[in-house]
């Protein structure tokens, strides 16, 4: 088991508004008004020091994490052997590729070997790049091997350099999207000091560095701060077109480099799809926003040789459901409430009616059965009947995929993060239902308009969209603690801008009767600063402690196993154990699998289920013909999970195998009615006792304190 222990070694201005609210400097028939030259003088100063600031952070959040990484294992001094490990579960499955890459004998050798690879899942070939979100470990393999920087950097370096650099592009577009919102730079440093001293609920990076969404959540952060520029009213033509490619560049990467993009993006489209109904946002903008999520995603379908999964993606069906009810009920924004109303409700149930129409006959045509574990898992999780299914109750026992823990909120409270948020969010909130309903409505009212508008400058659509995207990933977070990054690095562009912004101010102190804009502007501007101040105070001094603390990668037991494995077998031997030991296996040794930690497919979920049964109620013939079946080698034996203690009774990993074969659980406690005893012992245990029932099949050939592995006998 891998752990950190202690080193053995010693120890060797003023902020500015960039840019005028987006009404200032506009006539009554729309012209844009030229800026006074002071004025245009100004706003360049402000703009570069604000992306003089932005970089900054950018760059300082990078060495943050590198060295938190490099201090937390002492990367530099440990074996590569050891950096591999490092590399926990899918993490190293992925690293594996970029290394298989770069030991290639030349790029096209190395692409035919992931088109046609017959290592990662035994007795079949698979095409990695259709299976899996690895193009950017192909990309900078590639890049590595044309760039004259062997000599200066290793591969590994190369590798975690670039995921380290990235959260460079992940803190500037923060930073971006918070000073477009506000108007104010300020909004955004203090959007980047939250993400900072929010690290421990923001990111994950310094620790599982290879992990899909450390690759993705950059690109979708630059495709928000890309669709909140987009937003903007008096967009010239050509700006509303670059900017539209930059959503879609941004949208592909997003795509191209996670498993689970069509699910974000479909919340991501929900939120669309509301503030369009409610009249929030321009129609226009909103249909080219579907279309680039469409695009995006089948030209990643395209590059994963029509991935199945993705033409199957609720998200397809749903925006194509949404552009078809549109053309259907084209006066779907003209009458009173009620007949508004009823309008919408009707939108509502024909788009949904579409869409399970859609995705039912796309699945049917393409006999797709990839993502089903998710619907189980989505159905038990939210109550809708038991389960007894093993791979939704594998996620439902794992702590990632569990209601979001109440200290997460504790921890964000400590900075004032928490706090601010909930109060900007109340606020816009109630003025989001306020201006629906007036949308709804349609009233023409002048003096209604005028009691209203105080109201409606403070939800413009960039600040609309923010809003609807925030509550609704809040509610992903915190249903699956997993997802919570996306939300809580939003929640400190959103707690920062209304921190900042002259709307909200200008509302609060018109509420309370104190409003002038002298008052506003000093609220605005003093409030973020006293915020910083405290943060800095607070917080950096205990930044400056984990930085000086050095500690060091500890993992014998495994760095034994793996040197054995690589010294002792041959390179064709293929290992049977979980999916978590066996990535790491395949990085290190390069010998092939039964099973892996990527669980997208539905052959691949069931031969794990049966890879499994070494640690269930089964005899050793059961368990000898199913690993042979396989082409089984070698089998590892983990006592962690033999005798596992981290889960109660019920989420063991031996209890979720013995409930779906019908067996009593050990211990006690209560079993449902209808299970039974089994006929056998548990193998993983029994096997240890070497009864003749066992070495005929099984001969042990390393055991350490941690693994145990036998050797597979070749009957004829």
């Amino acid at each position: 088991m891998t752990t950190i222990r202690q080193r053995r070694v010693g120890k060797g201005t003023e902020a500015a508004e960039d840019q005028p609210s987006e009404e200032t400097n506009v006539k009554p028939d729309g012209k844009i008004l030229p800026d006074p030259p002071g004025g245009k003088l100004w706003n360049i100063l402000s703009v570069t020091v604000g992306g003089i600031v932005a970089v900054s952070l950018g760059l300082f959040t990078s060495l943050y994490v590198a060295t938190l990484h490099e201090n937390d294992l002492w990367f530099s001094n440990i074996k590569e052997v050891e950096r591999e490990i490092s590399f926990r579960t899918e993490c190293g499955l992925y690293y594996s590729y970029y290394k298989q890459m770069i030991q290639a004998a030349s790029i096209q050798q190395g692409l035919h070997g992931l088109v046609y690879d017959n290592k990662t899942e035994s007795v079949r070939t698979i095409n990695i790049l259709e299976r899996m979100n690895v193009y950017q470990e192909v990309f900078l393999s590639i890049l590595y091997r044309i760039l004259p920087i062997q000599q200066y950097l290793e591969p590994v370096y190369f590798y975690i350099y670039t995921l380290f650099g990235l959260q460079a592009v992940y803190v500037i577009a923060l930073y971006v999207t918070s000073w477009l919102l506000s108007g104010t730079w300020l909004s955004g440093l203090l959007a980047a000091c939250w993400y900072i001293t929010n690290r421990v609920d923001t990111t994950r990076v310094e620790f599982t560095i290879p992990l899909r969404e450390n690759w993705a959540l950059p690109f979708f952060a630059v495709q928000i701060a890309a669709i909140t520029y987009l937003l903007r009213t008096h967009l010239q033509p050509a700006q509303e077109r670059l900017t539209l490619m930059a959503v879609f560049i941004a949208t592909f990467l997003f795509s191209l480099t996670w498993q689970f993009n069509q699910f974000m993006m479909l919340i991501q489209a929900l939120a669309l799809f509301v503030l369009d109904c409610l009249d929030m946002l321009p129609t226009a903008k909103v249909t080219w926003l579907y279309i680039i999520q469409i695009s995006g995603l089948l030209l990643v379908c395209v590059l994963q040789f029509f991935n199945s999964m993705i033409l199957g993606s609720l998200l397809i069906s749903f925006n194509v459901s949404v552009l078809i009810a549109r053309t259907i009920q084209k006066n779907l924004k003209k009458g009173g409430l009620f007949n508004r109303l009823g309008k919408l409700i009707l939108h509502v149930l024909l788009v949904l009616c579409l869409t399970l129409l859609i995705n039912k006959f796309i699945k049917k045509i393409l006999n797709l059965q990839s993502d089903e574990h998710i619907f189980k898992f989505l159905k038990a999780k939210f109550g809708f009947g038991a389960t007894r299914d093993f791979d939704a109750n594998l996620y439902l026992c794992e702590e990632a995929f569990g209601l979001l823990p109440l200290n997460t909120f504790s921890r964000l409270s400590s900075t004032l993060l928490f706090y601010v948020y909930g109060f900007v969010l109340f606020l816009l909130t109630v003025a989001a239902v306020i201006v629906a309903f007036r949308n709804l409505s349609g009233s023409n009212q002048v003096q209604l308009k005028e009691k209203m508008e105080e109201y409606a400058v403070t939800l413009k659509p960039d600040a609309a969209y923010s809003l609807a995207h925030t509550v609704l990933f809040g509610c992903l977070a915190l249903s699956t603690m997993r997802m919570k990054y996306l939300w809580t690095s939003h929640m400190c562009v959103f707690a920062s801008f209304g921190l900042c912004s002259t709307e909200v101010w200008k509302l609060i102190l018109k509420c309370l009767h104190l409003y002038t804009s002298q008052r506003t502007q000093v609220i605005k501007y003093s409030i973020p600063i006293i915020t910083l101040l405290y943060i800095s105070f607070k917080f950096w001094p205990g930044i400056m402690d984990e930085l000086s603390e050095l500690r060091e990668f500890y993992d014998p037991d495994t760095v034994e196993l793996m040197n054995w494995i690589k010294s002792n077998t041959p390179n064709t031997a293929v290992f049977a154990g979980s999916m978590q030991l066996l990535a790491g296996v395949k990085l290190c040794t390069g010998r092939t699998l039964t099973n892996h930690p990527h669980y997208e497919d539905k052959n691949l979920r069931e031969r794990t289920k049966q890879i499994y049964q070494i640690y269930a109620k089964r005899s050793a013939g059961e368990v000898y013909a199913i690993l042979r079946s396989f082409g089984t080698d070698y089998v590892i034996l983990e006592d962690s999970i033999c005798y596992e203690r981290r889960h109660s009774r019920g989420c063991r990993l031996r209890d979720l195998l013995d409930v779906a074969n019908g067996h009593i659980m050990d211990g006690l406690g209560e079993n449902e009615p209808d299970l039974k005893p089994s006929l056998y012992p548990r193998f993983c245990e029994e096997i240890k006792k070497n009864l003749p029932p066992y070495t005929m099949h099984f001969t042990r050939v390393f055991q350490n304190k941690t693994f145990h592995v036998y050797k597979l006998a070749k009957h004829k």
